[in-house]
């Protein structure tokens, strides 16, 4: 059993909203204080929503308790970007799914469209392979941290861009991060992932063990 003043901060990924991770929320309050929070993901780029989500966030949770996040997508990101530039106090455990720790193909491809500049802000084209990336430019973690893949896509375009095994928008290798305390792959898509059972329970499991069930 966990102590329920425990918190845990939700952070969706780029174009989403709370809702997205309101399954995930239901399930984790039931051990913890959850937080999960809309931020304005294509508006700004990823320096300023890191400081932004991430300090209001923290600002509802007890900083005597340990605080652990869970992710999806960019928000893995922006936890990256937050602790390269600032401390935690009892920081516990942090899970993410699908993220884009070494950047993505998609980027890459789209970043020259102005559809998709529109669409996706300044943030989309801050998450591509190239020497400007900022998930690769942040380098390696220094705290524990579960990433959970997906192997299953519903877009064939846009897997045809990626390099490997990927969930439709991220690749298997490219979720990987040095200094990661462990990683799963499941038969699960980037958009869907975090509303999956066995996910929840993955999630669930390495907030409490530090690592995943096998």
């Amino acid at each position: 059993m966990t102590d329920k003043h425990e918190s845990v901060i939700l952070l969706h990924g780029l174009g989403r909203t709370s809702r997205a991770m309101k399954k995930l929320e239901r399930e984790l309050e039931k051990d913890y204080f959850v937080v999960n929070l809309t931020y304005a993901s294509m508006r700004h780029p990823i320096e300023h929503l890191a400081e932004s989500a991430i300090s209001k966030s923290l600002e509802q949770c007890d900083p005597k308790k340990p605080i652990h996040f869970v992710t999806h997508s960019l928000g893995g990101i922006l936890v990256r970007q937050y602790l390269s530039h600032n401390t935690v106090e009892n920081l516990g455990r942090t899970v993410m799914l699908g993220p884009p720790n070494q950047g993505s193909e998609l980027s890459d491809f789209f970043s020259k469209s102005t559809l998709f500049k529109l669409v996706n802000g300044p943030t989309g084209g801050q998450l591509g392979t190239g020497t400007n990336s900022i998930p690769i430019n942040l380098g390696e973690v220094n705290f524990e941290l579960g990433i959970i893949a997906g192997n299953r896509s519903f877009n064939p375009l846009f897997s045809k861009l990626i390099d490997g095994a990927n969930d439709g928008k991220v690749s298997v290798n490219r979720s990987k991060i040095k200094g990661m305390t462990d990683h799963l792959v499941l038969p699960v898509s980037h958009t869907f992932m975090m509303l999956d059972p066995v996910v929840i329970h993955q999630v669930k499991h390495f907030l409490l063990d530090g690592g995943f069930d096998r």
